[in-house]
């Protein structure tokens, strides 16, 4: 398929292992410098023995996510590290993914993400209880995922989970999604060559499947009695051969998608609001005036505008998912650049959603960009912070329910304290997370 009526030609070549060198500490600054150079021209990334397309320009990114889908699959870098983990579901391609999305898409309607929505903000209340501890320096990201997983968890595999299940399945999630996250700088090295990591992936997916089939047997026992995931998901698969496996899957992909999406988005939060105290004053007096002392309820949700546009630039500026491979089936023609069969093309939230064309002042924190008749005019494909097109995430309106309450419910109590020498940077992972060791202090408010 053509996209235009361009004459083909070939795409720059970018040296880019010479910038990740230089940029050794912060790889991601090397796609930085790659998009800046490209100027939303595609070009080809020079990894040695790789040589990627980068994709950033949105009507390009619209036409591999959407107008020609089907030819850009999810396989070669990135997926095949992570295939072991995420298995064949909706986190896959082909008959795999259509037929788990059609099982999923009617399930993660708006109405029963609501229904979810009271339990989740009575299940985040209970946690910042048992959780948050005041006054004293506490790991940002160790705390985050402490409340996001045994919310995600409970929501999905049921109230009866153990503690002691919930406590074995945040770290090995962890370690899934960022144990082989050299592969992204090494997609040439055959997955039979061990690199590091290797064994502590392993490791991380026989405690997944420790933990999860035992929730689908107890499930499919239970039968019809229960509203969470995985007993809608026995529901839907029974009969079909390797339903077990299926429905395992599927829960992975969900469950490390939803909770990694969601740790590595609210750790971001409180950078954001150390480096910008003008904007922290916004957030504050909103859920002040709207949620008072707590705890934060549903009702709550639809007055906090402020904190959803505070949410929807973060994830702007810091998208989770950054990075997006994908394979070409068969040779296309993309912005007048002939793309071979067999070819990796990059796209990036991270990138497109900071580039100049499209994004005034693209670096600056503005969560006045998502007040209401601002967007006007915006490409679509301009902000994709959860893909976008018949791969787009089934679960954003989760993401941001669990985003406001879980920040409202922490500052309608405290006020935090960052301890950082200097800028919170990115570090390389499947995910776009901070540097590690990053600590605050919640000092209670008044109201606390």
């Amino acid at each position: 398929m053509s996209f235009g009526n361009e004459t083909t030609r070939r795409a720059r070549t970018q040296p880019f292992l010479r910038s990740l060198t230089r940029h050794a500490r912060v790889p991601l600054r090397a796609f930085e410098e790659a998009s800046d150079q490209a100027n939303g021209e595609l070009v080809r990334l020079n990894m040695g023995p790789f040589r990627p397309y980068l994709v950033t320009h949105p009507d390009h990114v619209q036409h591999v996510l959407k107008t020609n889908q089907p030819n850009y699959i999810r396989a070669g870098m990135f997926w095949d590290p992570l295939s072991p983990l995420l298995g064949t579901g909706i986190l896959s391609d082909g008959a795999g993914w259509s037929a788990s999305r059609s099982i999923l898409q009617p399930v993660f309607t708006a109405r029963y993400v609501d229904s979810l929505t009271e339990r989740m903000a009575e299940i985040v209340t209970d946690l910042i209880d048992t959780v948050v501890v005041p006054g004293r320096p506490i790991d940002v990201a160790d705390t985050i995922s402490a409340l996001v997983h045994p919310t995600i968890v409970r929501l999905f595999l049921g109230a009866t989970i153990s503690d002691a299940d919930i406590e074995r399945l945040a770290p090995a999630y962890d370690t899934g999604v960022t144990a082989r996250s050299i592969r992204l700088l090494l997609p040439f090295v055959p997955q039979r060559f061990p690199l590091p990591g290797d064994s502590a992936f392993r490791q991380a997916i026989r405690t997944i499947d420790e933990v999860v089939y035992p929730r689908i047997r107890y499930a499919k026992a239970r039968g019809r009695h229960a509203n969470d995931l995985v007993s809608l998901l026995c529901q839907a698969r029974a009969g079909e051969t390797d339903a077990e496996r299926l429905i395992r899957d599927d829960m992975v992909a969900i469950h490390g998608a939803a909770t990694e999406t969601s740790v590595t988005a609210l750790t971001w939060v409180w950078p954001a609001l150390d480096a910008h105290p003008e904007i922290a004053a916004k957030v504050y007096e909103e859920i002040e005036r709207v949620v008072g002392p707590g705890p934060v309820t549903m009702a709550h949700l639809p007055r906090l505008a402020y904190l959803r546009m505070f949410v929807d630039e973060l994830v702007r500026l810091y998208p989770p998912g950054w990075i997006l491979p994908r394979t070409v089936v068969e040779a296309d023609t993309i912005g007048g650049v002939r793309i071979p069969a067999g070819s990796t093309v990059v796209l990036s939230p991270f990138l497109t959603q900071r580039l100049p064309e499209f994004w005034d002042r693209p670096l600056e924190f503005d969560p006045e960009r998502f007040a209401a008749g601002n967007g006007r005019g915006r490409h679509r494909y301009a902000y994709f912070p959860f893909a976008a097109g018949p791969h787009s995430c089934l679960g954003p309106r989760l993401f941001q329910m669990e985003a406001l309450l879980l920040i409202a419910g922490i500052l309608s109590r405290y006020r935090p304290v960052l301890h950082a020498d200097g800028p919170v940077l990115p570090r390389l992972a499947s995910t776009l997370r901070p540097g590690t060791g990053l600590s605050m202090t919640l000092v209670p408010t008044r109201s606390g």
